[in-house]
C-alpha cells in the first residue's frame, strides 16, 4: 500500500483531528495516523515561538520545527509563547512551511508555563492572548497566508472556573479574529498537580463546551478530553462542530482511526489492514533509514498499531528489540517477517491479544 499522495479536501476535517502530544505527534506519528484516515486533522507537537525564531536568527535550520511529509495535509502547527512578536514571526514561518493552520497552545498545564507565560497561565490575561491572535493574523495577511487562527484551552484555571471566566475569555479573543476554539472540558490546576494529573484529576464537564457553543453559536467549538472509542463521537457532534481525540489515538490509533473516514467522513474508500499499514509504515522507516533518522524514533510510535488484535504482544515485542538489532536492516527485516506470519496465521493464541 502506498501513502496517500493527494492532498484530501479540506472540508470538515476539523470534525475529528488528534490533538498535539509532547513526544508523540511528531512527523512520524503523524505520517502512521495518514495511512490510516486520510480526513483527520492532524496537529504538531507544541513548538514554542521563541525556540523556532532564535533557532532561524542564530542560522540553525528552523525546518528541524517545521519538518512534515507532504502526505500529512491537513496539518496544523501548535505555537506556545506569548510575545506577539515573535508568535506573528513564527506563525509566518509555519505558513511559509506549508501548515494548514496556526494553533496556540492556552492549555498546557506544565509547571513551565508559568515561569514561560505560555499555555493554561495565560487563561488569566485574554487580552494578551487576543493580541497575540490578532498580530499573528496580521502578519500573515501581509505574507498572503489565510490559514486561520485557532486557539486550545481549557473550561479554566485554579478557581477561575466559572461560567462567566470562560465566556469573557472567549469573547475577548473573539474579538481579535479567532472563530475556532478547542476546549479540553477540564481546568488546570496550575500549582500540585503535574501535566499528567490534569490530564486525569480534574473532572471532565461536557456540558461547559456545550454551553459555550450555545452562547457562541457562530463560532467553531470542538471537544478535547477522555474520549476513548471511535462510538463516542457522533453523541458529541449532536452538541459541538467538532472532537480532538488524545491519549487515544496514540495508544490504539488503528483501533480508534480505521472507521473514521467512513463513519465521520462518509468516505466510501476500503480501509487497509493492520497488516497493510504496518508494511507501507515500515516502507517509510526504511526511507527514512536512509536519510539518518534512526529506527527507534519511527517504530517507537507503532506500538499501539496492533492494540485489541491477534499479533498485538508479538508486535510489541519485535518493536522493543529494534535498538537491540544487529543493524536497523536487520530489524526491518525482523518486522517484516513477524507480519508474514501474521498474514498466513490469521487465527492466534487470545493470550497474544492485547484488550483495546
Amino acid at each position: 500500500m502506498q501513502a496517500y499522495q493527494n492532498k484530501p479536501p479540506a472540508l470538515s476535517t476539523s470534525t475529528l483531528s488528534v490533538a498535539p502530544m509532547m513526544e508523540c505527534t511528531d512527523r512520524h506519528f503523524r505520517f502512521l495516523l495518514r495511512l490510516i484516515s486520510r480526513r483527520t486533522r492532524l496537529y504538531t507537537e507544541m513548538v514554542t515561538a521563541n525556540a523556532l525564531v532564535h533557532s532561524a536568527r542564530a542560522g540553525r535550520d528552523p525546518m528541524r520545527f517545521l519538518a512534515h511529509h507532504a502526505d500529512e495535509h491537513p496539518v496544523a502547527l501548535q505555537l506556545g509563547g506569548s510575545d506577539p512578536t515573535l508568535m506573528a514571526e513564527a506563525a509566518v514561518m509555519g505558513a511559509k512551511a506549508g501548515f494548514d493552520e496556526i494553533n496556540l497552545n492556552i492549555g498546557c498545564p506544565s509547571d513551565r508555563v508559568t515561569t514561560g507565560k505560555f499555555g493554561a497561565y495565560l487563561m488569566a490575561e485574554p487580552d494578551l492572548v487576543a493580541t497575540c491572535v490578532r498580530a499573528i493574523r496580521e502578519a500573515l495577511s501581509k505574507v498572503g497566508s489565510a490559514i486561520p487562527v485557532t486557539v486550545k484551552t481549557r473550561i479554566g484555571i485554579d478557581d477561575q472556573d466559572s461560567d462567566a471566566f470562560l465566556d469573557d475569555f472567549v469573547g475577548r479573543v473573539t474579538h481579535a479574529g479567532c472563530d475556532t476554539f478547542i476546549i479540553h472540558a477540564r481546568k488546570a490546576i496550575l500549582a500540585g498537580l503535574s501535566p499528567k494529573e490534569n490530564r486525569e484529576i480534574p473532572p471532565l464537564k461536557y456540558a461547559r463546551a456545550y454551553k459555550l457553543k450555545r452562547d457562541f453559536p457562530k463560532l467553531t467549538v470542538i471537544l478535547n478530553g477522555g474520549v476513548k472509542t471511535l462510538a463516542e463521537v457522533p453523541q458529541h457532534l449532536a452538541h459541538l462542530d467538532g472532537l480532538m481525540i488524545g491519549r487515544a489515538a496514540y495508544d490504539a490509533p488503528y483501533a480508534f482511526f480505521a472507521d473514521a473516514d467512513r463513519v465521520i467522513f462518509g468516505e466510501t474508500h476500503d480501509t487497509p489492514s493492520e497488516n497493510e499499514i504496518a508494511l507501507a509504515y515500515l516502507d517509510y522507516a526504511e526511507r527514512e533509514l536512509a536519510t539518518g533518522t534512526r529506527l527507534h524514533l519511527i517504530t517507537r510510535h507503532a506500538m499501539g498499531l496492533f492494540t485489541g488484535r491477534p499479533g498485538a504482544r508479538a508486535w510489541r515485542r519485535a518493536l522493543s528489540e529494534v535498538n537491540g538489532a544487529g543493524s536497523p536492516h536487520a530489524a526491518l527485516n525482523n518486522l517484516h517477517t513477524l507480519i508474514a506470519l501474521n498474514n498466513s496465521s490469521p487465527v492466534i493464541d487470545k493470550s497474544d491479544t492485547l484488550a483495546a
